[in-house]
């Protein structure tokens, strides 16, 4: 993420809230970011309702989600320069139309909590994951964030050698720069490992990045997370594609490492 472009914390008033917002804090206050606070609000179904009845409890519910919004963490994150907005629509929409126009990063959790919180991911946040241009930084994790910093000493990347692992890399090898983070870049291979080895040497050459290698066999994501909690990594940076192109849709791969890894992931 470039410094001094956006980041964008969608706000449903959840257990979830804070500790993402607190998380995008600290990112934004790294890269010298501004920070946004959305809450996306699904009209309410005032159908069978008459005119000024639905306008009167419309205008309520607004004015009553606005306070919230405004209460949000406000000792923590001031406004300004933290900015709140709050929009009328489908949640997973109007985060990516927000996302397009101010924000290099979307910072949201993946779902609620419980013991099988692993085997889901929100639809809303699946949405996001698919549609966005931006990377999203996502997390079942982010309840435990501590208020004050985001701690990250140990970068995994995580490639499969396709088109978009340049994309990944560059970005996996700006955040360990700027964080001073150690940076491995893993790759799980199919085929011979030789051959794999010198792909990722030569695409950490071709980037510039100073990175360690890991090559591994066996099921992707099973191996990747597992390789993530081996090595304590504070973050798993893997490939989602840009939502313009051929690589648009995420890979099934993609959706198991989000659920299943053991630290953020911040797919690209």
């Amino acid at each position: 993420m470039r410094s001094g472009s956006g980041i964008l914390v969608p706000i449903d008033f959840s257990e979830r809230a804070a500790p993402a917002a607190r998380s995008a804090k600290s990112l934004a206050a790294q890269f010298d970011s501004p920070l946004t606070l959305l809450h996306a609000a699904p009209p309410l179904d005032l159908a069978d309702i008459g005119g000024q009845m639905a306008a009167g409890l419309s205008h309520q519910h607004e004015t009553r989600l606005r306070e919230e919004l405004d209460a949000f963490l406000a000792g923590e994150l001031p406004t300004p320069p933290v900015t709140r907005i709050l929009t009328p629509g489908d949640p997973a929409a109007v985060i990516v139309r927000e996302a397009h126009e101010r924000a290099g990063l979307i910072v949201m959790p993946t779902h609620g909590y419980g013991p099988f919180r692993r085997f889901i991911l929100g639809s809303t946040t699946a949405k996001v994951l698919h549609d966005a241009d931006c990377p999203v930084w996502t997390g079942v994790h982010l309840e435990n964030a501590p208020a004050s910093s985001v701690p990250l000493s140990r970068v995994l990347c995580a490639v499969d050698l396709g088109p978009q692992s340049s994309k990944t890399l560059c970005w996996a090898a700006a955040l360990a720069i700027q964080f001073g983070a150690r940076l491995t870049l893993m790759h799980v291979c199919l085929g011979a490992a030789d051959a794999a080895r010198r792909e990722i040497e030569g695409l950490a050459a071709f980037v510039h990045a100073e990175a360690e290698p890991l090559l591994a066999t066996g099921d992707p994501p099973a191996t990747i997370c597992s390789a993530a909690g081996r090595l304590s990594a504070d973050v798993l940076v893997i490939g989602r594609g840009s939502a313009a192109g051929v690589f648009g849709r995420l890979r099934a791969n993609a959706y198991s490492i989000i659920r299943q890894s053991p630290c953020p992931v911040v797919s690209v």
